[in-house]
């Protein structure tokens, strides 16, 4: 914040500390992702509840989105640092309770305090960066940050797989706590403002329209087909109140005057390709981190480890496409850099359009890879892009916004495709006339060595040609995600 750190004492901060601190900060709320995702099998093994699956995930991702805009403000008033010192201890506290859960409810709920953590994580983190860093540093720095993606992605399946193999899926949790000290401890230590008293109301109303909307929606689609009839009075209900929640949502910033979503910031129309672009991407990652796993265990019959390996992949392509995204934003501009990224998510999506059971590990995991340059891509170039484009004064609510655009696209894609998921083994179950004896959850077994064993052939193949099937709608909505990104980022101003 050029009001709280000024030319001089950007020169006296300790930049590499600090970015180090920043990045640690990230890499928690990053890696959530890939090493739960990993462990997933092994904890509805353990706790039961496949038809839950997806909103350990979505909880986690609602909070998320639900906050990021709110903490984006506060840090615009009371400084980066004890905002992001909060977020850190929050996600400490979901992550030590979801370790010690013993039902998937707890489970879950323990998830939803990690994501109100999150929700300050990233962005302040990178907000932390635009404040201490010039705009041409800020190209190459980005694509540091953007690589923290693509290291948890290296790291948090290795991790995941090991800790469920050798120890506990709960380790996947507790590993969090040294991480997340030492990002405090860096941030209070070498971070330090001069944050000038200001007296600015906060929109807590749209924080709370925009979570009615939101997490109504995201019933809807993990739930309708499934627990909630489509033709019932509930869902009626709900969608009620998704609609009026997204109504109040749109009077409320307009009539607020510290709106938590200024929508002047989209009059921009390289911010508004950004940020819709950030939606279907967000939707693409979460659809590839928490149902690749559950293919290559519950369908191809593998290892946790080897499914680890197919979304260690995506890392591979991330960091490397994130520090030659610097580069190129340089030489071809935010446009051209993220057409290339939007073609990698097309080629990606379609390796996993055509997976099956006997293509093996290895073409899922270069569909990772790809999947993780179309994110390293068009992640850098997007941010560097925002932040470029307007001035400091509404630069961390505008990164904010991009920030809660990807973090809404997450929430909904483990949400929807959850949906689709469940629903196709469902309608499996009932075409095989099993409905009485097995149930959605009952996808658990295919999960875990011991209990697949128990199956009966006849009951096994079709929860495994359910599984399958309804993997495969998933990822047929990845490649149409991917259509619409590459689609999106041609409406990218070609003159920047």
């Amino acid at each position: 914040m050029e009001a709280g750190i000024n030319r001089q004492s950007k020169k006296e901060l300790k930049r590499p500390l600090i970015l180090a601190s920043v990045m640690l900060g990230m890499f928690l709320s990053a890696i959530e992702a890939t090493i739960v995702a990993t462990a997933m099998p092994s904890i509805v093994a353990d706790l039961g509840g496949f038809s839950s699956y997806s909103w350990v995930f979505s909880a986690y991702l609602l909070t998320n989105a639900s906050t990021v805009l709110i903490f984006g403000k506060l840090s615009d008033i009371f400084g980066r640092k004890p905002i992001f010192v909060i977020g850190v201890l929050l996600f400490l506290l979901g992550s030590t309770l979801s370790g010690f859960s013993i039902t998937m409810v707890m489970l879950i709920i323990s998830r939803c305090i990690q994501g109100f953590g999150a929700g300050a994580l990233m962005t302040i983190a990178t907000t932390i960066v635009g404040d201490i860093y010039s705009k041409e540093e800020r190209a190459k720095i980005q694509g540091y940050l953007s690589s923290v993606w693509g290291i948890s992605a290296v790291t948090g399946p290795l991790l995941g797989g090991f800790f469920v193999d050798a120890l506990n899926w709960r380790y996947v949790f507790w590993m969090n706590i040294p991480l997340g000290l030492l990002a405090v401890l860096g941030i209070i230590l070498f971070l330090h403002e001069d944050i000038e008293k200001q007296k600015k109301p906060i929109d807590y109303a749209g924080a709370v329209w925009i979570i009615v909307a939101v997490s109504s929606l995201m019933l809807i689609l993990v739930e309708g087909g499934v627990g909630i009839a489509w033709n019932s009075s509930f869902m009626i209900l709900l969608i009620g109140v998704v609609i009026f929640g997204a109504v109040m949502f749109l009077y409320q910033e307009k009539r607020a005057l510290e709106p938590m979503m200024p929508f002047s910031i989209w009059k921009y129309r390289i911010i508004s390709v950004a940020n819709l672009t950030s939606l279907t991407t967000g939707m693409i990652l979460m659809g590839v981190s928490s149902y690749l796993p559950a293919f290559v265990q519950g369908v191809m019959g593998q290892t946790a480890t080897v499914a680890g390996f197919t979304l260690t992949t995506m890392s591979i392509g991330w960091p490397v496409a994130s520090t030659i995204a610097g580069r190129l934003l340089l030489v071809i501009g935010f446009r051209n850099t993220s057409l290339i990224g939007g073609v990698a998510l097309v080629i990606g999506s379609f390796f996993f359009f055509t997976l099956s059971p006997d293509k093996g590990p290895v073409w899922a995991g270069i569909g990772s890879f790809f999947v993780g340059v179309g994110m390293g891509l068009t992640t850098t170039s997007f941010i560097v892009a925002i932040q470029s484009t307007i001035g400091w004064e509404v630069r961390g609510i505008a990164t904010a916004a991009n920030m809660f655009m990807r973090s809404l696209g997450s929430a909904l894609g483990a949400a929807m495709l959850g949906g689709l998921l469940n629903g196709q083994i469902k309608t499996y179950i009932e075409n095989n006339g099993l409905e009485k004896s097995v149930s959605v959850d009952s996808a658990n077994s295919l999960l875990d060595p011991n209990l697949n064993t128990t199956l009966s052939d006849d009951v096994r193949l079709v929860l495994q040609e359910g599984l399958t099937a309804g993997l495969h709608v998933v990822y047929v909505g990845l490649l149409i995600l991917a259509t619409i990104s590459l689609i999106l980022i041609l409406f990218m101003p070609k003159h920047e």
